[in-house]
């Protein structure tokens, strides 16, 4: 390393190359998270992240960084394995099924300088059709300083574009359906959400204490960081961290695990709405909540958060 890079480092400031970003289906290079992977056995990978110190959406929360930093490394690996490992070509999609994480909060200390990750993914039960990967379930374990921060689990199939197209029907034309946007609804306070700035609360108050509408901000740079004809499932992941965080309101809390369950595509013509339900006492300084997506009167998404209180910062 040279010496303006060892001084990069000390002030947290160092260059990380990043993987290709059209890898990981992302198109601004800042939000490239991954910096490689290598194969260390049948269907077993090795993925490097850097998480930064400072990231303009995914901040730290209560001294914490970002849980969902987390998430979003585990959802850049599914592009990442599939197109470099399994010879998915570009153009396929990628569709959760289910997405879990539980992490350590003493794990996610927010220290100075940029955080070097490493997912361990083990990927099983693949499927084929034909020579065309269908559908797989990662498990991940991800690693700080050789010990284990936390782990997820993800299952997903893979669609080529005439399929994606069939299983979208009028909703396939991607212009189309962003034309179709219902406009944007007012935003919740910040300081409910544990956010600073109305631009990145997802969520919209409405007349029902438990239910909110879901934001779609097309033009949020981080969340739309391209064109989707639907809502993005990290969307619905920081919708559910951030009910659980209003629901907690006003003390704060850090998230500590998510269970959630993808059953239909969340559409942009017409409201979701997001159904939070504390489940039992806070025990220990722990809090459960139940959160649901609803849209056309049908289960979008649903999620079991849980978090943990901490002392503000």
């Amino acid at each position: 390393m040279s010496d303006s890079a060892r001084r990069d480092a000390a002030s947290g400031t160092a260059l990380f190359s990043r993987v290709p970003r059209e890898l990981v289906h992302k198109t601004a290079p800042d939000e490239v998270l991954l910096t490689g992977w290598r194969q260390e056995a049948e269907d077993h990978f090795v993925v490097t992240a850097s998480w930064p110190e400072q990231h303009s959406f995914y901040v730290p929360v209560a001294g914490a960084r970002d849980p969902l930093l987390a998430a979003e490394s585990v959802r850049q690996a599914i592009p990442l394995l599939c197109h470099g490992a399994y010879g998915v070509p570009q153009g396929h999609r990628q569709i959760w099924d289910h997405f879990a994480c539980a992490l350590h909060p003493d794990a996610l200390s927010a220290d100075e300088g940029p955080a070097t990750i490493e997912l361990d993914v083990s990927c099983s039960d693949v499927r084929r059709r034909g020579s065309r990967l269908a559908a797989m379930t990662m498990q991940v374990r991800l690693m700080r300083d050789g010990a284990c921060m936390g782990v997820a689990h993800a299952r997903f199939t893979n669609q080529p574009p005439a399929i994606y197209q069939r299983l979208r029907g009028e909703y396939a034309d991607l212009e189309a359906a962003v034309s179709r946007t219902i406009p944007l609804a007012p935003p919740i306070s910040p300081k409910q959400v544990q956010r600073s700035r109305f631009r990145d609360v997802v969520l919209s108050p409405t007349n029902t204490a438990q239910v909110s509408q879901l934001r779609v901000d097309l033009a949020h740079p981080v969340l739309f960081d391209h064109p989707v004809d639907h809502a993005p499932g990290m969307l619905l992941l920081e919708a559910a961290r951030q009910a659980t965080h209003a629901v907690a309101h006003p003390h704060d809390v850090v998230l500590t695990g998510m269970d959630c369950a993808f059953s239909h595509y969340a559409e942009l013509d017409a409201p979701c709405w997001i159904e939070t339900s504390a489940l039992g006492n806070e025990l220990m300084g722990r809090l459960a909540v139940q959160v649901v997506a609803r849209q056309f009167g049908r289960e979008v998404f649903s999620a079991l958060i849980t978090a943990e209180h901490t002392a503000r910062t």
